[in-house]
């Protein structure tokens, strides 16, 4: 596996593993499979794991641990906090406080049996308090010990460029795909870019849909998140599907799955993308998209065969990322 260099000299596998669907959100899970699929990542390479403290809560974090603490030298581990959570799991609304962050932080790392966190996001701002408050926080983590670089999840630019003044950002991470192409049209990639902070993206596949694993309803699990968002409701589903048909034909002719094209595209934009998966199997067909080069008349066919315009429903119910000074 390739390795990209993100911000404030943190190098990470070019493709990594967004490990939140392995047990929250998306329905039943089997804790043995995500456990061979997260040691298989590390085996080929894929060794960037994306998790969060809110992913369970906890649980996930925890599945990370007992499956890859006897590897953590093999390893970038990236974990958030700002979701307020009480230790019993109750869920409160955002919190990036200092005083939340120094206990968050604690707590992941307690749950994740490690000694240090290589990324630590900020997972949403907090309208409540200054981002300067919250970043300043994060760096005193880092002069710690207990945190290596701090990155920030769905900031708009100003606020980005008010964080990276207090300390280096390694990461912003937002959502990013061929159907989610916001963050090139409001500064947040181009700010990033700009200021040398390296680009995750979340939700690469468009929550799946850009998979042969979506592509019905009916595929998916009955209590899996995905039936409450716009995009899947079904007459906009069946909308959105009819895009992916466009990708599909232009992933046959290059010679590949529809999701190794949507990530290769990513690749090129000088993005990381992280998808999730809890099978071998299409964990090995993602890593494969580091090695495919697209031209240029190729990820201009890719853009154009889904118009943003065309897309039907917002991404999560609401009409753009939520930052500060958005």
């Amino acid at each position: 596996m390739q390795t990209r260099q993100l911000g404030d000299g943190l190098t990470v596998s070019a493709i990594g593993l967004g490990a939140m669907g392995m047990n929250a959100f998306y329905g039943p899970s089997d804790e043995r499979e995500s456990t061979a699929t997260l040691q298989h990542a590390v085996d080929i390479g894929v060794t960037f794991i994306d998790t969060a403290e809110a992913y369970g809560p906890f649980t996930n974090e925890q599945l990370i641990g007992r499956a890859l603490g006897s590897r953590r030298d093999e390893i970038t581990i990236a974990t958030k906090a700002s979701a307020e959570t009480d230790d019993d799991g109750t869920v409160h609304g955002r919190n990036g406080s200092p005083e939340y962050i120094r206990r968050a932080c604690d707590r992941s790392l307690r749950h994740l049996g490690m000694d240090t966190i290589d990324l630590y996001y900020l997972h949403r701002a907090d309208p409540a308090v200054p981002i300067e408050d919250s970043v300043g926080a994060m760096a005193d983590l880092v002069a710690a010990g207990k945190v290596r670089h701090i990155g920030l999840s769905e900031v708009a630019a100003p606020t980005l460029r008010r964080a990276h003044a207090v300390h280096p950002i390694a990461a912003v991470q937002s959502e990013f795909s061929l159907f989610s192409r916001d963050v090139l049209h409001n500064e947040e990639k181009a700010t990033a870019d700009e200021l040398g902070i390296g680009f995750v993206a979340f939700s690469p596949l468009g929550r799946g849909v850009l998979t042969e694993g979506v592509r019905s309803l009916d595929d998916l699990a009955p209590d899996d998140a995905r039936r409450g968002l716009p995009r899947f409701q079904p007459a906009a589903f069946a909308a959105n599907r009819r895009l992916v048909a466009r990708v599909e034909r232009i992933a046959g002719e290059i010679g590949a799955t529809t999701a190794q094209v949507a990530l290769a595209w990513l690749l090129a934009e000088g993005a990381v993308p992280i998808p999730g998966t809890r099978r071998r199997s299409r964990l090995d067909e993602n890593a494969a998209a580091a090695g495919i080069r697209l031209t240029d008349a190729q990820r201009t066919a890719l853009v154009d065969a889904i118009p943003a315009d065309d897309v039907i429903g917002s991404r999560d119910g609401v009409d753009a990322p939520i930052g500060i000074d958005r």
